[in-house]
């Protein structure tokens, strides 16, 4: 039976459970009030106006739930210098040529990004959601503003989106990953191949 390493614990796991289930509620309903042919969405919430009283209180507990993680998490997602030496050669791995990709620690550079890139779409949708968000608080902005607002709210969603399909698709594509978010191991075999340098630091702490 292949040996088994902790990944993630318990807890870390409920928590991107909790934002991912979250992540999704919140564009469906963001989609539905975004542009009419998406309206349909808002039958999922009980209608239009269940629909936009829902949206911004499930986007604010979505960001909360990521702040867990954020700072759970934000120290082993810094740029190094084996992420700049692999940022050099992604284009290789993309065309298939995985034997030139330096070594890496916990998270590569491409996660990293997708972690950061989260981070940054959060707080601009934390921001402008709430300058147009009625009738708790977009009264206290003027109009150019909250247009502006929502503006980036979309871009920022959109960001946001691109960036899940990325880690999702990531997941999937490197067979054994998503054992890591299920049950919170991974074989010792995959970390020794994706993640050697995690992988020598996990045994050095044994």
């Amino acid at each position: 039976m292949a040996h088994l390493i902790q990944r993630y614990r318990d807890g870390d796991r409920m928590n991107h459970w909790a934002v991912a289930i979250l992540f999704v509620l919140a564009a469906l309903s963001g989609l539905a009030l975004f542009h009419p042919s998406l309206f349909f969405f808002s039958f999922l919430f009980g209608g239009g106006s269940w629909t936009r009283i829902l949206h911004p209180f499930m986007g604010l507990l979505m960001v909360l739930l990521f702040v867990g993680l954020f700072f759970r998490f934000w120290r082993e997602n810094r740029v190094t210098a084996e992420d700049r030496a692999w940022k050099a050669q992604m284009g290789r791995m993309i065309r298939g040529d995985k034997a030139v990709m330096p070594p890496v620690g916990k998270y590569n550079y491409g996660q990293k990004l997708v972690f950061w890139v989260s981070a940054l779409c959060l707080l601009v949708l934390l921001v402008t959601g709430f300058m147009f968000w009625r009738p708790w608080f977009a009264p206290a902005f003027p109009i150019v503003a909250i247009r502006i607002a929502a503006l980036l709210h979309a871009v920022a969603a959109f960001g946001l989106v691109l960036a899940i399909i990325v880690h999702v698709y990531a997941a999937i594509w490197i067979k054994g990953s998503m054992r890591a978010m299920t049950r919170g191991t991974v074989s010792e075999a995959w970390a020794r191949h994706h993640h050697p340098l995690w992988h020598g630091e996990v045994n050095r702490s044994r």
